[in-house]
């Protein structure tokens, strides 16, 4: 069997763009992965094409060989975009690997460790201040005061999810806005240390959430890369009454992240913006994080169950990152079968109600756990009609 050909196909996801590369053979066997592309402000479309001249004409099932014969290209100018583009290709490869053995990805890697897993509403209440005209037009209720926190809280209970995760959002201007993680260019993003007034605003909101989910629901909150130490240790400092069960943070130092750690009373989860197992090991070697995040997307599911595979040997939890659509969920749930140290799995609920039609069969969710597919391969192909019927908007 060899790769024929390999395509990039994209639709209008509200406010981000989908995007999926699909795999063509000489056997009619045909492989799908979604990606982000310009997450960065860059397209990597150019260097996936660019990356599929050297694929095409190699066996897809030999998804080791295809992965790192790739990477080593890439040395130079190693991880970044290069290594997501790679990794495209790599899930791509992956579900004809599968398909052709007529068995779920998972069993390519001895799963599964488990039938079901359990999921946390990612970016509970932020996104829909972030993005508030849109979720308005989808129907779901907005976000404007603490008071609504409160309520997004109880509704997370009530749909079975056993934890939830925001991100700092702000009252003190006209209207409410979420804050800046440290990796969008905006007024003060390089500053990098958050005002008092500002932690006792996150003090308040994570409050109002923790009030709504209760005593006995995770409460998680992502600062991404917005401090530097002094900052998350402030941070951590003023929340350890809430009870986290994780602060989630990142930073390019991993002596500084130990510390941070060792100095924290709440579990650490962070490394979802690494790239390869080279990569992931000093953090590992130095005790850095309670739960290591790691991206299947960005690093492909073959690398990714090798990368989880590390971690259990340092006795490490890992937990997918997973802001994405219905494919990505999928192949999220193929790894988080795939091996035994699985924390719990990101999942975002209310992303724009028509890209459940994107993939033929859409992930199914039940009581805060989300169900792992028997089909083959991720279990769902790429509904071509329901992209073209979404064509993707202009910024």
């Amino acid at each position: 069997m060899k790769i024929t050909k390999i395509e990039t196909l994209h639709a209008d996801g509200g406010y981000r763009t989908c995007s999926y590369i699909k795999v063509s053979t000489d056997e009619g066997l045909i492989g799908w992965a979604e990606y982000y592309d310009g997450f960065s402000g860059a397209s990597l479309e150019p260097l996936i094409l660019g990356f599929a001249k050297t694929a095409i004409g190699m066996d897809p099932r030999q998804v080791g060989r295809i992965s790192e014969s790739l990477l080593a290209t890439t040395r130079l100018a190693a991880g970044g975009l290069s290594h997501q583009a790679v990794a495209a290709i790599e899930n791509g490869c992956l579900d004809i690997a599968a398909k052709a053995l007529g068995v779920p990805v998972y069993q390519l890697f001895g799963g599964p460790f488990r039938d079901r897993v359990p999921v946390y509403w990612t970016h509970c209440g932020s996104y829909r201040v972030r993005h508030a005209a849109l979720y308005e037009q989808w129907g779901y209720e907005p976000v404007r005061t603490l008071d609504d926190f409160a309520r997004l809280g109880r509704e997370a209970v009530a749909q079975g999810f056993g934890a939830v995760k925001t991100n700092p959002v702000f009252f003190d201007k006209g209207e409410p806005y979420m804050f800046n993680g440290g990796f969008r260019i905006a007024p003060g993003f390089m500053d990098r240390s958050i005002p008092d007034a500002h932690l006792q605003g996150i003090v308040d909101q994570l409050t109002a959430l923790r009030e709504g989910i209760g005593p006995h629901t995770g409460l998680m909150l992502d600062v991404s890369f917005s401090q530097r130490p002094e900052g998350y240790l402030r941070m951590a400092r003023r929340l350890e009454p809430l009870n986290l069960f994780w602060l989630e943070l990142d930073i390019r130092d991993a002596q500084a992240l130990a510390m941070i750690r060792s100095r924290s009373a709440m579990p650490i989860a962070s490394l979802e913006g690494i790239h390869g197992l080279q990569d992931y090991l000093p953090y590992f070697a130095q005790r850095t994080v309670d739960v290591a995040l790691i991206d299947p997307m960005w690093n492909g599911v073959w690398q990714s169950a090798r990368i989880a595979t590390l971690a259990d040997a340092h006795e490490t939890h890992i937990a997918p990152h997973n802001p994405i659509g219905e494919l990505g969920n999928l192949m999220s749930l193929h790894l988080c079968a795939a091996v035994p140290n699985v924390r719990i799995m990101e999942l975002r609920p209310d992303e724009a109600p028509w890209t459940r039609e994107f993939v033929t069969h859409a992930p199914l969710l039940e009581g805060g756990t989300m169900l792992v597919p028997n089909r083959p391969g991720w279990g769902a192909d790429v509904n071509e009609e329901a992209l073209l019927a979404h064509p993707p908007r202009k910024a």
